[in-house]
C-alpha cells in the first residue's frame, strides 16, 4: 500500500489518515504528482548544469527551477490539476534546456556526424570515462595528447565520438562495454584507470576502487574525488597499471546522427516514404535496467519489418546498437542520435517528418517505445507529452512514484501504453 503523506504536518501515516490532523485526503496522488514534478526538475537541472559548465546560461530556466521547486514545498500547493499543468510546463522547459545544451555542445565541439567507433583495445595504458560530461572528456584528452595513454568511452559517453571537436584527439581510442549497469563487471576485468563524470556511476568493487576517480557532480564512497579539471592523478594511476593488448573488437558502433545530418537526408527520406519503401519510423531507447524483461527491446527491433527505420538514443541503445539492420536504399535503418539529453535530436527529427509529410506530429507513421527507469527520463517523457505525442509505449518496470491514479491519467489523456510482448505490441502498432 502507498504511504499517505500529510501536507499539514509533513508526516507519513502508513496508509492511514494522519493522526495529527486527520486531513490527508488525496495525499498519495498529490504526493506522487509532487514526486513527478521533482523528478522532471532533476532532469532539467542536470542538463542545465552541463550547459552552464560550457558557459551557456538562461535566466528563464534558472527562474523556473526555483519557482517550480518551491511549489512542491509542504503547505504551498494542494491542487492536483495544477501539478498536472506544471508537469506539461516543465516538459516544455526541459525542451528549452535541451535546446540550450545542444547549442552549447555544437558551438563548442561541432555538430555530430556519423562515426564508426572501435570496441576493441589499442596497445597502451588506458583510462575509461563514463557519464555524460563532454567537457571533462575533452580536458582529459588534452592532458594525454601525444602520449601512449588511450582514453575509452563507456555507456552514455559513446556519443562523444560523433563530435568533430572530440574525435580529432588521436588518443580517443574507442568505446568499451555497453550500458551503465555493466560497469562492475567491465571495470573489474580491464586494468584501466576509471573516471566517473555524472550520474549512473555504481559503487565499485574493492578490486578497482583504488583506480577509480570521480569528478564534477559525481561522488562515490571510498573513491578519490577530483575538483576542477587537473586529471594528473588519473593519468598517474593509469601509467602504473599494465598496458592493454592490441585486441580488435567484435564489431563497430555507429553514432552521430545529428539533426543536421538527418535534415540533409530529408529529400531522400520523403522520396522513400512516398514510394512506400519506408512504412514507419520507431524511436526505441531510453534508460536501461539489467533485467531479463529488458530483452524485450532487442527482440522487438529484431522483429521489425525491413521497410522501417529505428532511431535510438540513451543507454537503452546498447540493447540494439550492435544489430546489423542494413539500409533502405542507402539510408541506414538504425540511427543513433546520442545520449539522453540528445532526445532533442529525436524530437527535431519528428518535427522535420511532420513538415516533410505535411502531417501533424501525433499522426505521423512514428512509434515511440521507451525503456524507462532513471529519474531524468521523466523530464523527457513529459516533453514528449507536452509536444502532443501520444500512444507512447513504456516499460518494462514503471517508476515507483507512478500510482494507479496517475497511470489512469496518462492512459486516458495521452494514450500511454504499457508494453506486453514484442509480438503483440508490434502487431498492434502495425495495425494502425
Amino acid at each position: 500500500m502507498l504511504n499517505m503523506f500529510c501536507y499539514q504536518c509533513s508526516q507519513t501515516a502508513n496508509g492511514e489518515a494522519c493522526t495529527v490532523t486527520g486531513v490527508c485526503g488525496k495525499g498519495p496522488t498529490l504526493s506522487r504528482l509532487q514526486d513527478n514534478l521533482i523528478y522532471i526538475l532533476k532532469g532539467i537541472s542536470a542538463y542545465y548544469h552541463h550547459a552552464r559548465e560550457l558557459g551557456y546560461k538562461d535566466e528563464e530556466i534558472a527562474a523556473y527551477l526555483s519557482k517550480a521547486l518551491y511549489s512542491t514545498l509542504t503547505n504551498v500547493n494542494f491542487d492536483e490539476e495544477d501539478f498536472l499543468k506544471q508537469a506539461l510546463e516543465a516538459g516544455m522547459m526541459n525542451l528549452k534546456v535541451m535546446q540550450l545544451l545542444k547549442k552549447a555542445h555544437i558551438e563548442t565541439y561541432g555538430e555530430p556526424t556519423p562515426a564508426e567507433v572501435e570496441t576493441g583495445t589499442k596497445e597502451g595504458h588506458a583510462i575509461i570515462v563514463t557519464g555524460h560530461n563532454l567537457k571533462v572528456l575533452e580536458e582529459l584528452l588534452k592532458q594525454v595528447e601525444g602520449s601512449d595513454l588511450y582514453v575509452y568511452t563507456h555507456s552514455e559517453m559513446l556519443p562523444a565520438h560523433g563530435y568533430p571537436g572530440l574525435r580529432k584527439y588521436k588518443n580517443l581510442a574507442g568505446n568499451l562495454g555497453g550500458a551503465w549497469h555493466d560497469q562492475r563487471k567491465l571495470f573489474d576485468e580491464i586494468p584501466a584507470a576509471i573516471l566517473g563524470t555524472t550520474n549512473c556511476v555504481l559503487i565499485p568493487k574493492p578490486s578497482y576502487t583504488d583506480r577509480m576517480f570521480t569528478t564534477s557532480i559525481a561522488r562515490l564512497p571510498g573513491v578519490k574525488h577530483i575538483d576542477g579539471y587537473d586529471y594528473s592523478q588519473v593519468i598517474e594511476k593509469a601509467r602504473s597499471l599494465p598496458k592493454l593488448p592490441e585486441k580488435p573488437g567484435k564489431h563497430k558502433l555507429v553514432t552521430g546522427y545529428s539533426s543536421g545530418v538527418v535534415r540533409s537526408l530529408a529529400g531522400k527520406i520523403k522520396q522513400l516514404v512516398e514510394a512506400g519503401k519506408i512504412s514507419r519510423f520507431f524511436v526505441v531507447g531510453g534508460c536501461d535496467v539489467p533485467t531479463r524483461k529488458n530483452e524485450y527491446y532487442r527482440r522487438f527491433v529484431e522483429m521489425l519489418p525491413k521497410d522501417t527505420v529505428v532511431i535510438t538514443l540513451a543507454c537503452g541503445k546498447f540493447r540494439i546498437n550492435d544489430l546489423e539492420l542494413g539500409d533502405v536504399e542507402g539510408l541506414p535503418r538504425l540511427l543513433d542520435v546520442g545520449q539522453c539529453n540528445d532526445t532533442i535530436v529525436a524530437i527535431e527529427i519528428a518535427l522535420m517528418l511532420s513538415e516533410l509529410l505535411n502531417t501533424p506530429v501525433d499522426k505521423l507513421p512514428l512509434s515511440i517505445v521507451l525503456t524507462w527507469m532513471e529519474q531524468k527520463a521523466v523530464a523527457i517523457f513529459w516533453t514528449l507529452l507536452a509536444l502532443g505525442l501520444k500512444g507512447i509505449y513504456i516499460g518494462p518496470v514503471l517508476p515507483a512514484w507512478l500510482n494507479k491514479d496517475l497511470l489512469e491519467i496518462l492512459v486516458s489523456n495521452y494514450a500511454v501504453k504499457l508494453i506486453s510482448s514484442p509480438e503483440e505490441d508490434l502487431k498492434q502498432i502495425l495495425k494502425v
